[in-house]
C-alpha cells in the first residue's frame, strides 16, 4: 500500500476508535408534573462516576467505551424515584422524572426508634470518624458567579487646586465605573488536600466578563498619575482625611522614580506569579471547609445552637435518611433541613439558609452588611469508607456603603512658608451590592499518599482563557456542569 494511502487509512483507524470509546451525552431534566427543570439531580453513569444537573436541569458528560456498554444509566434527586435510562433516551432534549410520594413514618424497622434529640447526639459523635481525613485528590468543576450593582453613586466635587482634578473629571470618572457588571470563572482541575495544607492542578479554566471596563478603569488610573506628576512635588506626602481621621500617604509608593522604571519594566516581564491560582486555591479552601472550619455556617460545628425537629424519613445515594428541621437558639444564623443517614449518623446533606443579617456594622459613614447566605451541601462516599464532599453551592449577598467627606491633601515640609500645597475635597455617598454564588461540583476522589501529595509541583504561571461570550466549543470533551441560560447568552457588545 503507498505510504499516503497507508497514512489516511491509519489516521481513519484512529477517529473512528476515537468515536466509538468517547460520546458527550447532553440533556434536560424536568418535573412531570411542573414542567419545570430540576436542579443539581445526579446522573450516575458509571459505579462512582457522576454529574450534577444545573440550576436549570441541563446536564452533559463525557462517556467512553468502557462505561456506555452498561444497560442503564440513572438519574435521582430528593423528593424523585430514582429512575434508570438507556443512552438513547439520554440524548432526547427532555428527560421526565415523576415525583415520589413523601413517605414517613413506617417505612423503616428500627431496633430501637430514636427522638430527635437522640439522633443529633450520634450525628455529634460520630463526626470525627465519619468523614475522611486522609490526604486525598479530587477531580472538581467550580463555577464562580459575581455579580456587582452599584446601588448608588454620588460625588459630589467640593473644591480643587489642581485645575486638572476639576468637576468634569469626576463627572467622567462616576461615567466610567459600571453600575452593573457579571463576571463568571470556570475551573475543571484536580484538588489536593492534606490536612490544612492544599495543592491545585488546573487542567482547564475560563473568565467571561466584559474586559472594556477593565481597561477604562486602567486608562483613568493612567491619566490620574499624570496629573500627579505634573502637580504633586516627589518628595511630597499626601494626606487623606477623611472626618476626623487622616492618613499620610508618602507620594514615592504612588509615583514610581525614574531610577525604578527599568527595574519595573524587567519585572512585568517576569511569568505572572500566585495570582489565578492562588485565588483558586483561596476559593476551593474556604468551601471545602465550609463545613467544619471557622467559616459563618456553624450548623454542623455548633449543634448546641439549634432546635431540631424530626420531620421524617427519606432516601438519599439508595440510603434511608433521617429528614431532621433544624432552627436558630442562642443567637444562632440559619435554618434549614439535615439529611442524617440511618445506618452511619453521618450528614449526607444540609440544606440552609439565614434568617437574619449575619453580620452588619455602621461607624462614622461606613457600613458593611452580610445579608444572604444560602445554600446546600452534599456527602458521598464515593468507593470508600469514609464521607467526602460531592457537591456544594451557596450564595453569599454583602452590602458596602460610603458616606462620608474626602480630602486628600498634598503637604511638603521642604519648601518655604504652608507645608499645604495641593488639596481635593470631595463628598461621598456610594452603596454597593456584591452578589457571589458559587457551584463545586467533584466527580471523583481517591486517596494519595503524603509522599506523593509532597511531592506535587504546582504550576503558578497557569491562567484562565479570556471570553467575551460563551462559547459551547470551549469545553467540549470535559465533563462539566452545565452553564445557565445568563451564561450561555453572555456576550460583551463590540467584540
Amino acid at each position: 500500500m503507498p505510504l499516503n494511502k497507508s497514512l489516511f487509512a491509519l489516521c481513519t483507524l484512529v477517529l473512528l476508535s476515537c468515536t466509538l470509546t468517547a460520546q458527550t451525552i447532553s440533556s434536560k431534566l424536568v418535573d412531570a408534573k411542573t414542567q419545570k427543570g430540576i436542579p443539581y439531580a445526579t446522573v450516575q453513569y458509571g459505579e462512582h462516576q457522576g454529574v450534577i444537573t444545573n440550576e436549570e436541569g441541563r446536564f452533559s458528560f463525557v462517556l467512553d467505551q468502557a462505561v456506555a456498554d452498561q444497560d442503564s444509566i440513572y438519574i435521582s434527586s430528593m423528593g424523585y424515584k430514582k429512575t434508570g435510562f438507556t443512552l438513547a433516551q439520554l440524548q432526547d432534549s427532555i428527560i421526565v422524572i415523576t415525583p415520589k410520594a413523601i413517605e414517613l413514618g413506617g417505612v423503616y424497622l428500627f431496633d430501637k426508634e430514636l427522638d430527635v434529640d437522640e439522633i443529633m447526639e450520634r450525628v455529634e459523635d460520630r463526626m470525627p470518624t465519619n468523614y475522611n481525613k486522609a490526604p486525598v485528590k479530587q477531580r472538581f468543576f467550580l463555577r464562580q458567579s459575581s455579580f456587582n450593582t452599584m446601588q448608588k453613586m454620588d460625588i459630589e466635587f467640593k473644591k480643587s487646586t489642581i485645575a486638572e482634578l476639576n468637576k468634569r473629571l469626576i463627572d467622567s470618572i462616576i461615567s466610567i465605573l459600571p453600575k452593573n457588571s457579571a463576571y463568571y470563572t470556570e475551573t475543571l482541575g484536580d484538588y489536593y488536600q492534606n490536612g490544612e495544607e492544599n495543592k491545585l492542578e488546573i487542567i482547564k479554566a475560563a473568565e467571561l466578563y466584559d474586559k472594556s471596563n477593565e481597561g477604562s478603569m486602567e486608562a483613568l488610573s493612567d491619566k490620574m498619575e499624570a496629573i500627579f506628576k505634573a502637580n504633586v512635588k516627589p518628595d511630597s506626602y499626601l494626606k487623606i482625611k477623611s472626618g476626623i481621621f487622616g492618613e499620610k500617604v508618602p507620594v514615592d509608593s504612588i509615583l514610581e522614580a525614574e531610577d525604578e522604571t527599568d527595574e519595573l519594566e524587567n519585572e512585568l516581564k517576569k511569568p505572572e506569579k500566585g495570582h489565578f491560582l492562588n485565588n483558586r486555591k483561596y476559593i476551593m479552601s474556604e468551601i471545602t471547609d465550609q463545613f467544619f472550619g471557622k467559616s459563618k455556617l456553624d450548623v454542623a460545628k455548633k449543634l448546641h445552637r439549634y432546635e431540631y425537629e424530626l420531620l421524617g424519613y427519606s432516601e438519599l445515594e439508595n440510603q434511608g435518611v433521617y429528614v431532621v428541621g433544624f432552627a436558630p437558639k442562642r443567637g444562632a444564623d440559619f435554618k434549614g433541613k439535615l439529611f442524617v443517614n440511618i445506618e452511619d449518623f453521618a450528614i449526607m446533606r444540609m440544606d440552609y439558609e439565614n434568617v437574619k443579617t449575619i453580620k452588619s456594622i455602621k461607624l462614622l459613614g461606613f457600613s458593611y452588611q452580610e445579608l444572604k447566605y444560602f445554600g446546600n451541601t452534599v456527602f458521598s462516599k464515593f468507593d470508600g469508607d469514609k464521607y467526602q464532599l460531592k457537591f456544594m453551592n451557596f450564595t453569599f449577598g454583602r452590602k458596602m456603603g460610603v458616606d462620608r467627606p474626602l480630602k486628600v491633601i498634598e503637604k511638603n515640609k521642604h519648601v518655604k512658608g504652608r507645608r499645604k500645597q495641593n488639596e481635593l475635597s470631595l463628598a461621598l455617598d456610594l452603596v454597593n451590592y456584591n452578589t457571589e454564588k458559587y457551584e463545586l461540583v467533584v466527580f471523583d476522589a481517591d486517596q494519595v499518599s503524603k509522599t506523593a501529595f509532597e511531592a506535587l509541583e504546582e504550576d503558578e504561571t497557569v491562567k484562565a482563557t479570556y471570553l467575551s461570550a460563551y462559547n459551547p466549543e470551549f469545553w467540549k470533551g470535559y465533563t462539566i456542569m452545565e452553564p445557565n441560560q445568563a451564561i450561555r447568552e453572555f456576550v460583551v457588545e463590540g467584540e
